[in-house]
């Protein structure tokens, strides 16, 4: 009883009932206006021959007197059809006709229209039934009185048989209702107990849940693949979230404790300003350092924040490279080494300038940090082409890389290899380069370029590529 109260209070179910109701309806209402026009339609055909009878026997009494009346009414009352004829003298007696008698009721107010009556006729076997029919009768002169009628037995019988297919289609348009009903009815709150029962998992903490997909397409098929998608999502964030929260309770309680030990120490051990000078700025030092770390992590934050759209603009890749190489050039140079640029004229990507260039800026500036190869000379290569509507582009080293083993966690907040933990920073450049190629609808890639490192972002190409002109390339610029 619960599970049918329940299915009741459903949408489908009422919008089921509803459609139910519409539909009978409108059937019906059709069914008992083709029946009724039918009978209306035949009723006149009859009425039609009957006066044609009824014009054509005076004519011939007329003409012939009573006996050639009487032999035109032997002679349609031998036909098969359900015409009926009776003529009487003046004191009613029968003198031709197919039916015993006057019929004795008459369902007409006028007797010299047609009336609506029933009547007595033997069949084959010579036993009387009662029937219907629609008579017209009027005298003759010399007391003679003729009948002429048509039987409404083939019109009842026609409209008995559209009483049937009436009550028949309604039956059957009920039940092939109620079974579609059903079957609808069942499948759809199959799908949303999916939904219910998916979302429940999800609010007691397994973010891991995700809704089924039938694979045909369908509007449940949409929603489920888009809240799919916004799960992924919020998975994301979630475990984002949760990264972040784990990395500065241990990656920032090395610098905290140091600040705290140095105010401790210089309230000990501190007996002049000089003493207290130097205590000073080592802690301004450090809570700089602690400034810059939170103002990545704010960074990453929005970036992550902001919505596919954000910023997004047609942008000369070619042009955007240039300026950083001639930005970062002398400054690979200066320390033996050289910058390389591979990039198409006229490769134009869908994205947001601003951060594209911080996050050139990062894998360079990572290069020239950590990318020293122990012999020969330096090597950064900026390059970028284009597959389908993607675009790669990509900073290599020949420096001495990353363990196979850390390739997938290095782009973690947080995380440092052992080699650079001498060098100033604080894990977060790769973190910030991987939130950026997400905006974008891509992801980072760190692959061993033998050597060196190889880092990959993909970036969505602009719908215009190929059609762009060089008026265009320059005002993108």
């Amino acid at each position: 009883m619960n599970r049918l109260a329940r299915i009741a209070r459903t949408t489908a179910f009422k919008l089921s009932v509803l459609y139910l109701a519409v539909f009978t309806a409108l059937s019906a209402f059709l069914l008992i206006y083709i029946s009724r026009n039918t009978n209306q339609l035949m009723l006149a055909q009859v009425t039609q021959t009957l006066n044609a009878e009824i014009t054509g026997l005076p004519e011939e009494y007329v003409r012939g007197g009573v006996r050639a009346l009487v032999a035109s009414i032997d002679r349609r009352a031998r036909r098969p059809d359900a015409s009926l004829y009776l003529l009487t003298d003046f004191a009613g007696n029968p003198i031709a006709g197919n039916i015993p008698e006057r019929p004795k009721t008459i369902l007409g107010e006028t007797a010299s229209g047609v009336q609506r009556v029933h009547y007595l006729r033997r069949d084959a076997a010579g036993v009387e039934e009662e029937r219907e029919a629609l008579i017209r009768q009027f005298d003759l002169r010399g007391g003679y009185r003729l009948l002429v009628g048509r039987d409404l037995g083939e019109t009842r019988h026609f409209v008995d048989i559209l009483a049937e297919a009436r009550q028949l289609w309604i039956g059957v348009v009920v039940i092939m209702a109620v079974v579609t009903w059903f079957f609808v009815n069942r499948r759809v709150m199959k799908r949303i107990d999916d939904i219910a029962d998916t979302s429940q998992t999800i609010m007691e903490g397994d973010l891991s849940g995700r809704l089924p997909v039938a694979g045909n397409d369908d509007e449940f098929d949409r929603l489920a693949t888009n809240l799919n998608a916004m799960l992924d999502r919020i998975e994301l964030l979630m475990h984002g979230m949760k990264d972040v929260t784990d990395n500065i309770a241990h990656d920032l309680k090395t610098p905290l404790t140091r600040l705290r030990n140095r105010v401790e120490t210089a309230l000990r051990e501190a007996r002049t300003d000089t003493d207290y000078r130097s205590a000073l700025e080592a802690t301004l030092d450090e809570s700089d350092n602690l400034i810059r770390i939170f103002d990545s992590l704010l960074r990453i934050a929005r970036i992550e924040a902001m919505t596919p759209e954000a910023g997004m603009d047609t942008v000369d890749l070619r042009q955007l490279v240039g300026q950083l190489a001639d930005l970062y050039g002398p400054a690979a140079e200066d320390a033996g080494g050289r910058l390389n640029v591979d990039v198409p004229d006229g490769l134009l990507a869908e994205c947001n300038a601003g951060l594209i260039n911080q996050v050139l800026v990062n894998l360079v500036e990572n290069a020239l940090k950590y990318a020293v190869p122990e012999t020969g000379r330096q090597v950064i290569t900026i390059s970028a082409a284009e597959a389908g509507e993607r675009i790669y582009l990509t900073v290599t080293d020949n420096g001495p890389g990353i363990p196979e083993e850390a390739l997938d966690r290095v782009a973690d907040r947080f995380v440092r290899l052992d080699e650079s933990r001498s060098e100033p920073g604080h894990g977060l450049g790769l973190s910030l380069v991987r939130a950026v190629a997400r905006l974008h609808g891509g992801d980072v890639r760190l692959q061993d370029a033998e050597p060196g490192l190889k880092a990959t972002i993909d970036l969505p190409r602009a719908a215009a590529h190929g059609d762009t002109t060089d008026d265009d390339r320059r005002s993108t610029g």
